[in-house]
């Protein structure tokens, strides 16, 4: 078996590439990857120099290739967007229906594909939920990977299948996401609040409690990147992942109370409330854990902890390659 992999030097990429190489389950499996901007250095891959735009590229990639992980993706960025979203998953998808060896392709699509909290759904998102993307180029080419995956399964009977995660947290990221002083991701602090109090808050130390359009405790979907990992792996070769569509998230979505009771009852943060206009959603993960036996393992409690556990040692700079 020979794995194609795309985006293998993003945050998913990196913590994926050592959990993959110890599984026994793909012992015996080889590895390359399309690589453009960023390339890794690891004696067990091969590389293939290139965009993913570039048709010769991406059959030059896929030769002799059994299985697809399609991670690569750009944010806000419309001079990009078109290219990776669109014109690469198109590619990618043409050169894999069109070869005699490929078996799988599995997308990692997100849940700016739902809107997350820019829409209101009146029931938890399940697969079969519309999608609705929010304002900007990523959240488009994010709906539009789904569709274009979804009716090439339709048009030619591919096996694919998608993975779609909320917004992906690791080592000291949630940390970042609720600072004053540095934020990770957003909403950003200036569309709420004036330059003076965010400023203050950042001196005090404090946390926000985000207040959703009702004005209850916004809920919010993330999921840890060792859990979106597992899911990976136990979809690789898996015959009950054929043709699905699975939301892959924690349990419950992130109650912003929740969050501010456990930081001020255990770091003493004074915290911060924030009415935004935002809509709290919860993304059903129920699919995935009936048919491919998976579980997330980090909670709300372990991802407070682990993210203010974490230090970080000096050839371990933060690095956002994008916002969020």
């Amino acid at each position: 078996m020979k794995l194609l992999v795309t985006g293998i030097t993003g945050k998913v990429g990196t913590n994926f590439l050592p959990e993959f190489l110890a599984n026994e389950k793909f012992s015996g499996w080889s590895l390359r990857a399309l690589c453009n901007n960023r390339v890794i250095d690891h004696a067990t891959i091969e590389i293939v120099r290139g965009s993913l735009s570039d048709e010769h590229t991406v059959r030059a990639a896929l030769d002799g290739v059994t299985h697809v992980l399609h991670m690569a993706a750009v944010k806000e960025s419309p001079h990009l967007a078109i290219d990776v979203g669109v014109k690469g998953i198109f590619n990618l998808l043409e050169a894999f229906r069109t070869s005699k060896e490929a078996r799988q392709f599995i997308l990692i699509g997100g849940d700016c594909s739902v809107g997350h909290i820019f829409h209101p759904y009146d029931a938890p998102i399940t697969e079969s939920s519309p999608r609705r993307a929010y304002p900007g180029c990523y959240a488009l080419t994010k709906v539009i990977e789904e569709v274009m995956l979804e009716q090439y399964r339709i048009q030619y009977g591919i096996n694919a299948c998608c993975l779609r995660a909320p917004w992906i947290m690791e080592k000291d990221d949630f940390r970042y996401v609720l600072s004053f002083r540095d934020q990770f991701g957003g909403p950003a602090w200036s569309e709420f609040l004036t330059d003076e109090a965010i400023a203050r808050h950042a001196e005090a130390g404090a946390i926000p409690l985000l207040r959703d359009a009702r004005g209850a405790p916004l809920k919010r979907n993330f999921i840890h990147v060792s859990d979106l990992v597992s899911a990976i792996l136990l979809t690789l070769g898996n015959p009950a992942a054929d043709g699905e569509l699975f939301n892959v998230g924690m349990d419950v979505p992130v109650d912003y109370a929740c969050v501010a009771a456990q930081l001020s009852a255990s770091h003493g943060v004074p915290v911060v409330e924030i009415s935004t206009p935002f809509h709290s959603n919860w993304l059903d993960n129920t699919k995935a854990r009936m048919l491919l036996g998976w579980r997330p393992t980090v909670d709300l409690k372990l991802l407070i902890q682990r993210a203010w556990a974490y230090a970080r040692a000096p050839d371990d700079p933060r690095l956002v390659w994008y916002p969020g």
